[in-house]
């Protein structure tokens, strides 16, 4: 279930993309209880994606911890791909326990997603 904070960055950057904005994370990760503290991440990652009808992400605690650019496959169950970029400044935000928002590619498919990543 997301959080309160999670439903609105996402719907935030959905409007964003929307509205030829990009993607962006300001002010969209860390603390949520108000405590100060954003906390870091242990590895354990999930995604939701606006619009979605059967693709998913699966970020590993192996590539958080690398750090590294890479290219993600979306497909899921869907019958048609797209793809997702994550730099090495998301993942430096995921492993401060903050939430990422990327668009995917459409690849051909006339749509896109807007892509919310988080760690825990």
């Amino acid at each position: 279930m997301l959080t309160r904070k999670e439903f609105l960055c996402s719907t935030l950057a959905a409007t964003g993309a929307l509205l030829g904005l990009g993607a962006t994370n300001t002010g969209c990760g860390g603390d949520d209880d108000g405590d100060g503290g954003g906390g870091g991440s242990t590895g354990s990652c999930s995604s939701t994606m606006t619009n979605n009808h059967g693709h998913s992400l699966s970020v590993s605690a192996a590539d958080l911890e690398a750090g590294q650019q890479k290219t993600y496959s979306i497909k899921g169950s869907s019958a048609h791909d797209h793809e997702v970029m994550l730099t090495a400044n998301h993942f430096a935000s995921l492993k401060a326990g903050k939430s990422v928002f990327v668009e995917s590619t459409d690849a051909g498919s006339g749509h896109t997603h807007n892509v919310s990543v988080k760690c825990s």
